[in-house]
């Protein structure tokens, strides 16, 4: 909209540079261009303002295809007007001279103008698509004869109006439709999930098997080093058990044999003692046979005095001491001839 300042009874517009102004003074025009600014006379004026910038349409409309299903078009065309002065010459296109408001509504007959061509064309495709086609191709297919349509209308470049784009945005059916559609997919999916769940539990057990095929293996595996350990155990006791009693044997042997040769030793050693014994007293009864009597009964008063308990005092007497020393002089030695 454009912006219209009062001043003494005179007007000032301004316009945006996407604005096309169109300005009649007395039946004759004054000023033609986008973006313009101007004083004018409000009773004298008359003043239209064409936007010809692009603009978004967008629209939504029911159709029916093939097999009497109901389905919703949902689409957008971008569009702009060419030539303003055409547009201005077939649509309402004049504001207010006072505050710059459109007299009529021009961009709703060009919206239901877009619509309805728009519409048409569509309807004439869905009607000769299936549900299932339709909503896999038809947005394509769609958007091709919508755009060739808009292209081919007559009314458009009449008015000044050029088609830039044509978007469908999507075709859906009616709910329950939509979700007994779904209904397949799902199920499916539902089968793929299931069938994907029974292989990963199959390798599940797969591989529980194969542990469980190691676990006895492995167990057999160990009673069988078990009973080689056992047979080895019992293998090493006999070894050990021989070789003990192998030992024990060589032990006997040797003790045996140090016992006899110990006997031996203490025999012969006996003998010689013996001998020497049997030497000694025979050396010892010769001395003894040939020493006199006196020199016997000397040496066993010797004998006698060392094996008598102490004595710490002796008391003689002069009767026993007369009579010692008589058998004492009767005693000796006789005289030699």
């Amino acid at each position: 909209m454009a912006d219209i300042t009062r001043r003494f009874g005179w007007r000032h517009l301004r316009s945006a540079p996407t604005a096309h102004i169109r300005h009649h003074k007395r039946g004759r025009l004054a000023h033609d261009g986008p973006g313009l600014s101007f004083w004018y006379r409000s009773l004298t004026a008359a003043l239209s303002e064409v936007p010809v910038n692009d603009r978004e349409l967008a629209m939504a409309f029911h159709a029916r295809t093939s097999d009497f299903q109901d389905v919703t078009v949902q689409a957008t065309v971008t569009y702009r007007i060419s030539d303003p002065a055409e547009a201005a010459a077939r649509l309402d296109f004049s504001v207010d001279p006072d505050t710059g408001v459109w007299r009529g509504a021009p961009l709703e007959q060009i919206a239901t103008l877009l619509t309805e061509t728009a519409q048409q064309h569509t309807l004439d495709v869905l009607a000769r698509t299936a549900l299932a086609e339709a909503l896999v191709d038809g947005v394509a297919s769609v958007r091709d004869r919508v755009a060739a349509g808009l292209a081919a209308e007559p009314r458009l470049p009449a008015t000044g109006i050029d088609v830039v784009a044509v978007r469908v945005v999507a075709i859906r059916p009616e709910a329950e439709v939509e979700r007994a559609l779904r209904t397949p997919a799902r199920e499916q999916i539902q089968q793929e999930a299931d069938r994907a769940t029974y292989e990963r539990r199959a390798v599940a057990v797969e591989r529980e098997r194969a542990i469980a095929e190691n676990e006895l293996a492995s167990q057999i595996e160990l009673a069988r080093r078990e009973e080689q350990l056992v047979e080895q155990r019992g293998t090493n006791a006999r070894r050990e058990a021989e070789e003990n009693a192998a030992a024990d044997g060589v032990r006997a042997e040797a003790e045996a044999a140090r016992k006899v040769r110990l006997a031996r030793a203490e025999a012969e050693a006996a003998r010689e003692v013996g001998a020497a014994r049997a030497e000694s007293q025979a050396a010892w009864l010769r001395v003894h046979g040939e020493v006199d009597a006196a020199t016997l009964h000397a040496l066993a008063a010797t004998r006698l005095a060392e094996n008598l308990p102490r004595i710490d005092s002796l008391t003689l007497s002069p009767d026993v001491l007369t009579g010692l020393l008589s058998k004492l002089g009767r005693t000796g030695p006789e005289p030699r001839a």
